[in-house]
Order: structure tokens, then C-alpha cells, then sequence
């Protein structure tokens, strides 16, 4: 029985999202709000099969986010055959493919949301994924799958430098989810996830948008509920995905759709506090509750605090010069408090944690030092 089965229902996890899901920012997110699950950027299997060493970034992952899956893109069945033992090799819970992403340049090349033009591909992909989990599980080693010498010393050197605690000795097949949309141009989701059901895989995450639409317009929730009545006849989980901006309309979401789970994407970006209320929304949904939950509401101190932290979790993971990929992070928590623009302004300068330390002393100095000291005059 593989871990989807042991989560809570509804499950609350982590939307994987490109350029934003990376290991600091998942490390962060585990360690002070606790998802349930956890999903990397997407990466290409290409990528992983060729050893090209930005492919394998996203695959870094710490003992505190598991469970942990990572998520594939690509159009090619033997290389996901390939990526398949390099993920189970690493010790992920979990491989989601990709069948979503809107990206002109992954879209166009057949890969990511391309692949619900090609259903044949997509369930050849899918087959070729479960057999490398399970010929993996059967004890077939990453060079008798095919992999270059280069990949299995890569392998090596990624587990030992890594913090994510043991991976699996039994060698059990890892489970298979798929992440997709409401279709291409237009929707199809009834007919699109009732191929991928044939694939078998444990869950099917939907966003409730087209390709066409990106992230334009709402998310369409009750497309989302027609699909999950149909694909849960097939034994398949189901997750929705799409405008879930805090706890009251993830409890909404799951009611209206009857969804098993929820990924929360936008919302956690400089909030990684959303996944405390966990709790909070399964008991709204197994109680039929209509009241509003209240929001956490995070104090300045607290929120500056994160903010350090976070940025301090980005400079223990990754090379100092990758630091301005931070900045748009620091940009995200500064908002809902006096002067959180110009504190913005600034953050999005930073050049590594110190700049940033400098910067909440500054504000504090200014802003917060002034009201305490006229309050207590």
C-alpha cells in the first residue's frame, strides 16, 4: 500500500510549481507549515538521463518533506522508463508526471499539457513509467536500465550530499500520479481523464483551467467535480488545483467538488503558514460546516522572522550567485502591513541574507521602534 493511502483526507499538499517549489522553499514550507505532500518543480526527464546538472536541481529534497514526490515532464516513454530508477534510486515517496504545464516552449514540444493532443503517448508514457518503478523494485539496477556509468556515480554523489534522511530498503514500487488541465483548447476533461484512468496511476491532480487559458480567468471547480465523480469509479484519487486562496475556499472547493484532496499553489507563496490550518479544513468538511474559519494572522515579528529564515535556508541550499532567484520570494511576504512596498522595493535588490538583514533592522528602526517608544511614552 503506498503513502496516498495512509494521508488524511481531504489531503492538503503543496502545488509543484515552476521556478518557486525548490528545495528551500519546500524545506520552508515543510518546517513551518506541514503539508500533508510535497511536489518539486517539474524536471525533464532528458535532462535527468543525460546528467545535465540543472535537471537534477530540483530533486533535492530534505528528510522534513517527505512525503515528497517528484514531478517529470517529457515526451520520450524509454527516458521516463530510465527517469523512473533514478527517482526510486533517490528515494522519493512518490512520481507525478506532468501532463499540464502551459509553457509555450514544454507545450508546443509535446511535453507537459501538449501530451492531451497525444492520449496514446500519454498512456505509452505512463505505462513505460510503471514499468520502471517496478523493475526497479524488482532489483534491476540504474545500468541494467539503461543509464550511463556517469548517472549512477551522479546517483552516489547526490545521496551523499543530500539531508533527506534514509531512503527505502525494500525497494517497493514507487506510486504514479499524473498533474494535468481541464484540456487544450477547449474542455475535455470527462473524456481526457478517462484515458488517463486507463493508465492506472494513483491520483489525478486537475487544475481547472485550459492550456489556452493559462492562468487567465477562473478555475473551473465544477469541471472539476464532473471528472471526480467519474475517475474515482475507476479507484483513482482525486485532487483539485486552481484559485485556492485560503483555508475558507479550500473548505468550499472540497465541498462543492467532492474532491479527495486540494493543492495549494499561489496561496503559499510568502505564506507557508496556509498548511497549519490543515486540521481546520478537514474538520469543516467532515462537520459540513458553512462558518468561516479564521486566518491565521501572522505578526510582524513572526513575518520578518520568516522572511531571514527563509532567506538564510536559500544560501544553506544553493551557490551565493543564485541568490537573486530568492528575491521574488522576499517580495511575496512583504505585503499587508504599512510600508510593505518600499520594503518590497528593497527586497527585490538583495544580493544574499545579510542585505536582507540589514534591510528588516532598517524598517524596524524606522517604523516599528518609533510606535512602541509613542505607546509607551
Amino acid at each position: 500500500m503506498s503513502f496516498w493511502q495512509h494521508l488524511p483526507r481531504p489531503v492538503i499538499g503543496l502545488a509543484p510549481m515552476d521556478g518557486v517549489t525548490d528545495i528551500a522553499f519546500r524545506h520552508v514550507v515543510a518546517t513551518h507549515g506541514r503539508p500533508d505532500v510535497v511536489f518539486t518543480e517539474f524536471t525533464n526527464v532528458h535532462d535527468i538521463c543525460q546528467g545535465r546538472q540543472m535537471g537534477w536541481e530540483p530533486l533535492r529534497f530534505t528528510g522534513c518533506q517527505r512525503p515528497v514526490v517528484a514531478q517529470l515532464y517529457g515526451k520520450h516513454p524509454d527516458l521516463f522508463y530510465q527517469a523512473a530508477h533514478v527517482v526510486s534510486e533517490l528515494g522519493f515517496d512518490g512520481l507525478d508526471i506532468n501532463m499540464g504545464c502551459p509553457s509555450k516552449n514544454v507545450a508546443s514540444s509535446g511535453s507537459g499539457a501538449g501530451l492531451i493532443r497525444m492520449p496514446e503517448l500519454a498512456l505509452e508514457i505512463m505505462a513505460a513509467t510503471k514499468r520502471g518503478l517496478h523493475d526497479w523494485a524488482n532489483g534491476q539496477t540504474l545500468a541494467e536500465a539503461g543509464l550511463k556509468p556517469a548517472i549512477v556515480e551522479r546517483v552516489a554523489r547526490f545521496h551523499a550530499a543530500q539531508e533527506h534522511g534514509s531512503p527505502q530498503t525494500d525497494r517497493r514500487a514507487l506510486p504514479l500520479s499524473v498533474k494535468t488541465r481541464l484540456g487544450y483548447d477547449s474542455v475535455i476533461i470527462k473524456e481526457w481523464s478517462t484515458c488517463l484512468a486507463q493508465g492506472q496511476p494513483e491520483v489525478i491532480s486537475i487544475h481547472g483551467r485550459t492550456l489556452q487559458q493559462l492562468y487567465r480567468g477562473e478555475a473551473d471547480w465544477e469541471a472539476i467535480a464532473e471528472a471526480a465523480a467519474q475517475i474515482r469509479q475507476h479507484g483513482v484519487l482525486v485532487f483539485g488545483n486552481g484559485d485556492i486562496g485560503s483555508l475558507n475556499e479550500s473548505v468550499a472547493r472540497i465541498q462543492a467538488s467532492g474532491v479527495d484532496g486540494i493543492l495549494i499553489g499561489r496561496a503559499a507563496l510568502g505564506n507557508p503558514w496556509i498548511f497549519q490550518g490543515k486540521a481546520l479544513i478537514r474538520e469543516a468538511v467532515r462537520k459540513h460546516c458553512r462558518q468561516s474559519i479564521p486566518e491565521k494572522r501572522v505578526p510582524l515579528e513572526e513575518r520578518f522572522d520568516m522572511i531571514l529564515t527563509h532567506a538564510r535556508t536559500f544560501e544553506r541550499f544553493h551557490d551565493p550567485a543564485r541568490f537573486p532567484r530568492m528575491r521574488k520570494h522576499l517580495g511575496w511576504y512583504c505585503s499587508g502591513f504599512p510600508h510593505a512596498a518600499a520594503l518590497r522595493a528593497g527586497m527585490v535588490k538583495t544580493n544574499h541574507a545579510q542585505d536582507v538583514e540589514r534591510l528588516l533592522e532598517a524598517y524596524v528602526a524606522q517604523h516599528v521602534a518609533p510606535e512602541v517608544e509613542a505607546l509607551t511614552a
